[in-house]
């Protein structure tokens, strides 16, 4: 009892140290004065039964609340942080009891701080190697990840190029027949076979150039040197624009195609059009692409402090909400590749997985935001997705130089609007 007396004594000036001295390096929580006052108590138990497991269980709780800076850094070990409390108790017993009751706390509390010691570090050990094997873990499957995107862009990458390619081949080819065997044309034919061949031969190095333009783009992102081309633009007649793009195809397809004219569309903001247009096509062309013929393709949005909200929906497929991420990654096709179509307005049709990183990186340097909404993946019900683009509303250019040179060309003007 003599040494819980000592104990109790030095308690106050105990607790106000170790709290000072452990703010540095062990980022004290507000809890940590609750966390001292149990560790005392479970010290008093210990001496007083001679069993220094009372302090286990408290131990544990330590070592499983650690956070994930916790872990990476040395200074918030639990051994390292026991040492110290070992020292300032040891100290402040020797400046507030007499020699002998100072003496006496050292021996009773030796023993519980060894064995305390010990048992951290056996936690401690445990804990981290579970840590590292955590990460090794994440490391793997994000580099199996990785590898699986790498392989399915050869695939996609071979039969993306050998598609368009095997179009020039084999209309090129035809046409030389043709000019070989001095075919004259049907004057009362509507249909000229030349140039059948020669469209054919277009789409083929259109398809080609498209998928060579959208590798450069994503080696622009990647290496932050998108550079932009700030212009008047309104939004509704660049949303209009992606639309008319795929006018045939929505016929084609029978889909319902809405879009809307929301607040703020038909204001004028400055923006990159042909970067924000190519985002926008990325968008809708994913929506077609995934959504089954007869389907429904909405476009909207609204008018936030600041930002245009502009979001795509669609009543397709879904997308899984594990692949929410992955999506806008390069490359990041979700599915079998093998079972693609060529087509890349068909359904599931092919891509090199390229557009969404791209919207993305394009609307991100316009200092704007992309996310998705989709319950899950499922080909039967088709429960959709909706993309939502967060757009900063400028109303002068970024450029210092571009926006002085707007506001004179505004007030010079003003008399004539």
């Amino acid at each position: 009892m003599k040494v819980q007396e000592s104990l109790e004594k030095i308690y106050r000036p105990w607790s106000s140290r170790i709290s000072r001295s452990l703010a540095q390096g062990a980022e004290v929580r507000e809890d940590f004065e609750s966390l001292l006052q149990q560790f005392f108590q479970l010290l008093i138990q210990s001496v007083n039964t001679g069993n220094s497991s009372w302090m286990d269980e408290l131990l544990e709780d330590w070592v499983s609340a650690r956070t994930q800076t916790d872990l990476e850094s040395r200074e918030t070990s639990l051994p390292v942080i026991l040492n110290q409390i070992y020292w300032i108790t040891f100290e402040t017993g020797r400046e507030i009891l007499t020699e002998g009751e100072a003496l006496a706390l050292q021996e009773s509390i030796m023993p519980v701080f060894l064995h305390s010691f010990e048992y951290a570090v056996h936690l401690e050990m445990n804990s981290n190697i579970e840590h590292i094997s955590q990460e090794l873990e994440e490391a793997n499957t994000n580099l199996q990840r990785l590898d699986k995107s790498k392989s399915d862009f050869i695939a996609i990458a071979a039969h993306e190029l050998k598609t368009p390619l095997t179009l020039i081949d084999g209309y090129s080819a035809m046409l030389r027949d043709l000019v070989q065997r001095k075919i004259e044309t049907d004057q009362d034919c509507d249909i000229n076979p030349v140039d059948i061949l020669l469209k054919g031969i277009d789409t083929g190095t259109r398809r080609l150039r498209e998928i060579i333009d959208d590798m450069i783009d994503v080696s622009l992102i990647d290496n932050d040197l998108l550079s932009l081309n700030f212009q008047p633009l309104w939004m509704a007649n660049l949303l209009n624009s992606c639309k008319s793009d795929f006018i045939d195809v929505i016929r084609e397809r029978q889909f319902q195609f809405e879009m809307d004219s929301f607040e703020g569309s038909q204001e004028m903001i400055f923006g990159d059009a042909p970067r924000l247009f190519q985002a926008f096509r990325n968008l809708i062309s994913n929506a077609i692409k995934f959504t089954p013929d007869g389907g429904r393709i909405h476009v909207g949005g609204r008018k936030l402090p600041g930002f245009l909200e502009i979001t795509v929906s669609d009543t397709g497929i879904g997308i899984d909400p594990d692949d929410h991420g992955l999506i806008f990654e390069k490359f990041g096709q979700l599915g079998k590749v093998a079972l693609h179509s060529s087509g890349k307005t068909k359904f599931k049709g092919g891509g090199a997985g390229l557009g969404l990183s791209i919207s993305k990186g394009i609307i991100e340097a316009h200092g704007g935001s992309i996310w998705l909404e989709s319950p899950g993946y499922d080909e039967i019900h088709c429960p959709g997705s909706t993309f939502h683009v967060l757009l900063p509303v400028l109303k002068t250019p970024p450029n210092p130089k571009f926006a002085n040179l707007f506001s004179q060309l505004v007030e010079e003007n003003k008399d004539h609007v």
